[in-house]
């Protein structure tokens, strides 16, 4: 894939924060994941590629745009594979909470575990702590690793978990260690990816959270040189067969990064709609808006950050869909 795609990456996710922000704080979810999955399928239009979703909105009858098999760009070579959640947090936008991101990620033909809607349990580090965790391992074990290899405390770390009923034994784990623990409702893709970013405050996420999602910030980690690993968390007999028909035949594998992500040939991008650890939210102004984009590239691992100004001067469709 040409270096060139990475804006017009930015674009995409950058089209559907602006199209979802309009509801931050609105009470209502659909309507935002709506105008983002709306407003990111109309920018892949103009995207030079030949690409094909393997993590969207669902499969095609339940989803009308970006379900799983979709065609999207111009058919233009490259040939690829995409994942996409053009709205990231629907809950925390419609209360107006921090960390709701539209992100993407896209690779080479076969470069992305064709994850089932289902759940994962996940732990993920960023590039000095790679190769110091194991999914597997006590709670206390991973920290103490994870402590050594970024030269900190273990009192001094900073681990993100979903705030579920199910993680209250890790919850209790994490806090005899004497780690600080910020706890989330909802989104864990942007501090997922936070991990790999020095700065952020986030130094590891562990626990239960979505398999799609998974694979999602995996992609970044990957450009970033961290390191995620997973098991599919099935629920009942309906989730294991789920992971059937897409190929998984052993649910309890424990998938390492290069099971989720196979190939450096990928891009990554995501945009704040929200403000969060990983990116700012979008900003409104007399004259339009301003963005936070983060895009990666894994050939390079080149990270960057965008900022952006859009001007409504001449209302694109995407900027304006569901506003007042």
């Amino acid at each position: 894939m040409e270096r060139e795609l990475t804006m017009e990456f930015a674009r995409v996710t950058e089209a559907a924060a602006l199209a979802s922000a309009r509801w931050v704080g609105m009470g209502q979810k659909n309507e935002a994941d709506d105008a983002a999955v709306e407003a990111m399928r109309s920018l892949f239009d103009t995207v030079h590629m030949d690409g094909t979703v393997v993590i969207g909105e669902g499969e095609m009858d339940e989803a009308p745009m970006l379900y799983i098999g979709e065609k999207l760009g111009t058919g233009e070579k490259p040939e690829v594979d995409v994942a996409v959640d053009p709205l990231e947090g629907t809950n925390l936008v419609a209360k107006g909470m921090p960390g709701a991101i539209a992100v993407l990620a896209v690779t080479k033909r076969y470069g992305l575990l064709h994850a089932p809607d289902m759940y994962m349990d996940k732990i993920a580090v960023g590039p000095k702590a790679a190769g110091r965790i194991h999914l597997d391992a006590p709670v206390a074990e991973n920290l103490e690793n994870i402590a050594k290899g970024l030269n900190k405390k273990i009192q001094e770390l900073t681990v993100v978990i979903l705030d579920r009923p199910r993680h209250s034994e890790i919850i209790r784990q994490v806090r005899e260690c004497g780690s600080r623990i910020r706890l989330i409702t909802d989104g864990d893709v942007a501090p997922a990816v936070a991990c790999g970013l020095e700065g952020s405050g986030v130094d590891v996420m562990m626990g239960v959270g979505g398999a799609p999602e998974g694979v999602l910030a995996a992609a970044a980690l990957r450009c970033m040189g961290g390191e995620m690993q997973g098991r599919l968390w099935p629920e009942n007999e309906e989730d294991v067969e789920r992971a059937r028909k897409l190929g998984i035949m052993d649910i309890n594998k424990l998938l390492t990064l290069d099971d989720l992500v196979n190939t450096d040939d990928i891009f990554f991008a995501a945009t704040g709609i929200t403000e969060g650890p990983l990116l700012k939210g979008v900003i409104y102004s007399s004259e339009g808006a301003t963005t936070h984009t983060v895009v990666m590239r894994g050939k390079t691992g080149t990270v960057r950050f965008i900022e952006a100004k859009h001007c409504f001067a001449k209302k694109p469709k995407y900027a304006i869909k569901g506003a007042c």
